[in-house]
């Protein structure tokens, strides 16, 4: 690049450092990609404050998905003008005084442009303010179980669980709302693995929430229980246990609120019967491995010209198999809906169904008619948790 062009780009940098002394940046955008072919599109400039103290937070944009990387001013600016004229060519820096735009050539000549500011305020720098943080850092079980170091901050490799598990909170709290339930709140969780959800909800409800609950954590894997036993005792959550057996072989018919998320293929099903023959006031589904319905149909020519595609195959199958189950649970007198969990960046497995339980009458003869009509258009013999209710 020339000696002109980097004094322009220079310039451009002092624009936006002045804008953060200030307190008049906005946000600022990179764009025209040099290598259009990879793919990272754009990258999103915006500043944020992480215990009190100002960074710049980057977000990359790829076609499919995005990344976020938070850095001191200092690690920014170096960062932003690495990336200037190298990857992109376009920069667009929004301030409350005016808009600045550096473009780049292919052959490094620099321009820069001022037009009236977009923005008449500057966004909030606070950090996911708007977000009640439902998980703290310091909580003992997190180092346990290997969430957080021994300082009570977040392992990077660990920091999407993190999210995940105040995403889940998020949720659960607004669907106790919505259930009827007992003083003491029975909660049994289905296919608990490591425990991460398991601990967290406890520890939210009990400690956090001051609600009267016991918490049964259902595993196979015995390494696992073993494991998360000795960390509840350790962290004196008196009310939470985990237990060494197949979903199937539960047998405590006091169920309040039925939890399975991930559990593969049937064992979705066997935990939503427990829950529908303990008439729980609140079933929480996490559907994986929709093995049952696509196996049946193994052969079975689809006559629709969007089953022709097998990807496409594989989430209509998800989604029929999905809503036969949430119609059996409204048979059941149950008020059902399905939403994403949590992004698909982490996980296409994303999709939860929930059921509250509700006192009103249910034309089961209708429901039952919706579910034989999806099994005639598809050609679907039976689905299992029909079979073992």
């Amino acid at each position: 690049m020339e000696r002109a062009s980097e004094l322009v780009v220079t310039e451009f940098v002092d624009l936006l450092k002045e804008s953060i002394s200030k307190s008049e940046f906005v946000k600022l955008t990179l764009s025209k990609a040099t290598k259009p072919e990879e793919a990272l599109t754009n990258v999103y400039i915006r500043s944020i404050h992480i215990k009190e103290v100002l960074q710049l937070s980057f977000t990359y944009r790829y076609k499919t998905n995005d990344q976020v990387k938070n850095t001191t001013l200092t690690e920014g600016i170096i960062l932003l003008k690495a990336l200037l004229g190298d990857s992109f060519l376009t920069a667009s820096l929004f301030t409350t005084t005016a808009d600045f735009t550096l473009f780049i050539s292919k052959k490094g000549k620099a321009t820069l442009t001022r037009l009236k500011a977009t923005f008449a305020e500057p966004v909030s720098e606070e950090h996911d303010r708007i977000k009640k943080k439902r998980v703290l850092d310091n909580d003992a079980y997190l180092h346990l179980l290997g969430i957080t170091d021994e300082s009570g901050v977040v392992v990077p490799r660990m920091s999407d669980k993190y999210r995940q598990i105040n995403k889940y909170l998020e949720i659960i709290e607004s669907l106790i709302k919505e259930a009827e339930l007992p003083k003491l709140v029975n909660i049994v969780d289905m296919g608990s693995g490591k425990g991460y959800l398991t601990f967290a909800l406890y520890d939210y409800l009990h400690n956090k929430l001051g609600l009267d609950v016991k918490v049964v954590g259902i595993e196979l894997r015995e390494e696992l229980v073993t494991s998360c036993n000795s960390i509840a005792k350790r962290c004196g959550f008196g009310g939470l246990t985990f237990e060494s057996k197949r979903i199937e072989e539960f047998a405590n018919e006091r169920i309040d609120v039925l939890i399975a998320l991930h559990a593969c293929d049937t064992a979705t099903d066997d935990a939503i019967q427990k829950g529908l023959s303990a008439s729980a006031a609140l079933i929480i589904c996490a559907p994986c491995c929709h093995k049952q319905i696509r196996q049946q149909l193994k052969g079975k020519e689809q006559h629709s010209p969007l089953l022709k595609y097998g990807i496409f195959k594989e989430r209509q199958f998800e989604m029929v198999t999905d809503t036969i189950r949430a119609l059996i649970m409204e048979k059941h007198q149950y008020n059902t809906k399905i939403f994403e969990f949590i992004s698909n960046e982490h996980t296409r497995k994303n999709v939860m169904l929930v059921g509250v339980k509700n006192s009103k009458a249910f034309n089961s003869l209708a429901i039952q008619e919706q579910i034989d009509s999806i099994k005639k258009e598809f050609g679907i013999e039976y689905h299992y948790l029909e079979k073992i209710i």
